[in-house]
């Protein structure tokens, strides 16, 4: 065990058992999310000088002008998955790990791209710590998704695109769910549920996420 594990692990659970009272009270209502949230150790997704803030509801860097996203926002997004019982998740945006883990507690199968390369290899040393071997990760641009380990029935984007890109949708199986924040300065997370050829936006509440790029970081 790290020391950064052994210095909170003993206070830790009980932050996140608050954490997850403060969801509930935001309007997280699924069970299972909120329980993946108060088992999934969030301070190992940050540096150690971060670690005393992992339990705040709030966004936090993790360098290379990247963040860790809101607990509430992840509860959300991932409630949003869940409704619709997929089976093998696309995530863009692997990040921290940390929705990654989330995921992979729920879901049987996670792929996760990532563009920056030493982002992607401290978040698979933290999904290792934490045992989650039902997780595949690549290095490549997020916008075009993983076509060759596609179609998907849940994908979920961790960084905003100005409209959701058509490389997307045509990975998503018939019946399967998109869940992404869209827009420019001001930006609403989306659903997208594919009806064979047709496919149904609903917008859902105001977000601000970092902006989706393309290209690779080595």
């Amino acid at each position: 065990m790290t020391a950064q594990l052994q210095g909170i692990g003993m206070t830790s659970r009980r932050t996140r058992l608050r954490l997850v009272q403060r969801l509930r009270e935001a309007g997280i209502e699924s069970d299972r999310v909120l329980e993946v949230i108060a088992d999934v150790p969030r301070h190992i997704f940050l540096d150690e000088a971060l670690s005393h803030r992992a339990y705040e509801d709030t966004s936090l860097p993790i360098g290379h002008g990247q963040t860790l996203s809101q607990p509430y926002i992840v509860a959300r997004m991932t409630e949003l998955l869940l409704a619709h019982s997929p089976k093998r998740v696309l995530e863009l945006g692997t990040g921290s790990g940390y929705q990654t883990a989330v995921l992979s507690q729920l879901f049987e199968e996670i792929y996760s791209v990532e563009r920056i390369r030493p982002l992607q290899d401290r978040a698979r040393d933290r999904l290792r710590q934490l045992n989650a071997r039902n997780v595949l990760l690549k290095h490549a641009d997020g916008g075009m998704g993983w076509p060759d380990r596609g179609p998907f029935d849940g994908i979920i984007v961790t960084a905003a695109p100005v409209e959701v890109p058509k490389e997307l949708l045509a990975q998503l199986s018939d019946g399967g769910v998109l869940i992404a924040p869209v827009g420019e300065e001001q930006q609403t997370l989306v659903q997208v549920v594919r009806r064979g050829e047709r496919f149904d936006f609903k917008e859902l509440e105001p977000v601000h996420f970092v902006p989706l790029l393309g290209g690779v970081i080595r």
